[in-house]
């Protein structure tokens, strides 16, 4: 199947869903060295979307791209219908508002507890909430949906691995993200917390409807939480379809990704 039949296939599966996320024939390089070389991606709104790659394949410049950190060679990233390249340093700060970001490390700042942890993006932002009369209700509300409100008045030192990983995902969800960009959200944990984080990014999308583009080596997170993968390759998009498609094909290219 090439890929132009692969991405209309893709486009009439989804329906009347709008598109969240649109990357089309992004290419960068760094002297001789082409990272990606003509990626496109779709994200449509409340999926799960898996971005599988090898490490040094692109995804964390795709993802710099994304937000703006990185300008591409070439090619076109839109963000609910917002070219970042034509965005002004204002328009791209509140752009970002609606996108949340899930560390790899958790970036949870160690001399605030974690009551200040998710009130630093509330202050921030202060102009967007202004309808809320009571943040610590909107905190505990969200510490409560990753199962951690009796950790308010706690310092990150005091947190396990697993806590801190929610903690941060809390903070993300405090500004109430329209897109959630996770990166490698497993990585560093033990097979149960694993697990755990892996479910609680299910509970997340279905409470929240929030469209998440989740980049992960971990084959267990790719099963469960996603709705379609794309598989990245010698800079493109090589392959896209459910984990069940890509997990059966003959490929070697695509087998290489599932063996354990």
């Amino acid at each position: 199947m090439n890929e132009e039949t692969n991405i209309q296939q893709v486009q009439l599966s989804q329906g009347n869903r709008a598109t969240m996320i649109k990357i089309k024939d992004l290419r960068k390089s760094f002297g001789e060295n082409q990272v990606l070389n003509g990626f496109n991606l779709e994200l449509f709104e409340g999926e799960n979307l898996v971005v599988m790659g090898k490490s040094g394949s692109g995804k964390s410049v795709m993802i710099k791209c994304l937000v703006g950190l990185m300008e591409p060679d070439s090619g076109c990233v839109e963000v609910m219908g917002k070219e970042i390249v034509k965005l002004n340093q204002v328009e791209l700060d509140e752009l970002r508002t609606e996108i949340g970001f899930l560390f790899q490390g958790s970036a949870l700042y160690d001399s605030m507890t974690v009551r200040e942890n998710l009130e630093f993006p509330l202050r921030r932002h202060k102009n967007r909430f202004k309808d809320i009369e009571d943040a610590e209700e909107l905190i505990l509300e969200t510490l409560d949906s990753v199962g951690l409100a009796h950790t308010m008045d706690l310092m990150p030192a005091e947190l396990s691995g697993g806590m801190k990983r929610r903690i941060a995902l809390a903070r993300t969800l405090i500004l109430r993200p329209k897109i959630i960009l996770y990166d490698e959200p497993t990585s560093g944990l033990d097979p149960i917390t694993s697990k755990e984080i892996i479910e609680l990014m299910r509970e997340v999308q279905k409470k929240y409807k929030t469209s998440s583009l989740i980049i992960t080596h971990d084959v267990d997170c790719a099963r469960v939480v996603s709705e379609r993968m794309v598989l990245l390759v010698d800079g493109v998009n090589y392959a896209q379809g459910t984990f069940n498609e890509l997990s059966q094909s003959t490929d070697e290219k695509i087998r290489a990704f599932f063996k354990q």
